[in-house]
């Protein structure tokens, strides 16, 4: 076979094995990547344009090399979704940048971002004053969320109806049915609280599958499927 031909249809294996593989994956892969995610999908896009060329390399050792670099975040994410100590570990947590129109200096430091790159990010989201910023964070797929101070923000069918008040970001206080006893900390709220919350609505810790709760006491209930269904009966 003339080499090109081979390089050709080598290539076009290598394609379609990655689309197949990328599938299992699933569509979190083609959103924000993860550190790790990232690193992943540079080595394999390497390996893949190397096999492709080098016609000297085996192709099944090559396609073992990208498998198994695909395996290892599939069960990274597996993990992830069983525990949330483990998604923290392998993901990490969110950097706040701003609290209360004041900027964590230690916390840009231990993230490499320079003031003018948060000025610059907070311009891209109209943001044009720190001052004005209640809560900005570095997501860990490296986006930066920015909730603006109450007085800031657009005028709601709320506000008329109330005086202005110290906005707050909601927590995730459940997740996976289990109950994150840290973020009730940081909305001034006990364990003792949300299962009375809970209670009154007739339902477990185990049946919901997100909660968020603000300082307000506003709490918010995605339950699991199988919940709605029994409701419903």
């Amino acid at each position: 076979m003339p080499e090109y031909l081979e390089v050709a249809v080598r290539s076009l294996f290598i394609l379609l094995s990655l689309f197949f593989i990328t599938k299992l994956l699933g569509k979190k892969q083609l959103s924000k990547l993860s550190f790790f995610e990232y690193i992943t999908g540079i080595t394999v896009g390497s390996i893949a344009g190397t096999l492709s060329m080098d016609l000297g390399l085996p192709l099944s050792e090559g396609l073992m090399s990208i498998l198994l670099w695909f395996l290892v975040p599939l069960l990274f994410s597996i993990i992830s979704l069983k525990s949330s100590k483990f998604r923290r570990f392998a993901e990490g947590k969110p950097s706040v940048f701003i609290k209360d129109g004041e900027i964590d200096e230690k916390a840009l430091r231990k993230e490499k971002y320079s003031v003018d790159e948060l000025l610059e990010q907070l311009r891209k989201k109209d943001v044009f004053r720190a001052a004005d910023v209640e809560f900005a964070t570095l997501d860990t797929n490296g986006d930066l969320s920015v909730m603006l101070k109450k007085e800031k923000q657009p005028l709601i069918k709320e506000d008329l109806l109330s005086l202005f008040s110290k906005a707050s970001p909601p927590q995730a206080v459940i997740v996976d049915g289990k109950i994150d006893e840290e973020a009730l900390e940081q909305v001034g709220f006990q364990k003792l609280w949300l299962l009375k919350e809970l209670s009154r609505r007739k339902l477990t810790t185990e049946s919901v599958f997100l909660a968020q709760a603000d300082r307000d006491g506003n709490l918010t209930l995605d339950l699991y499927n199988w919940t709605n269904i029994q409701q419903n009966e």
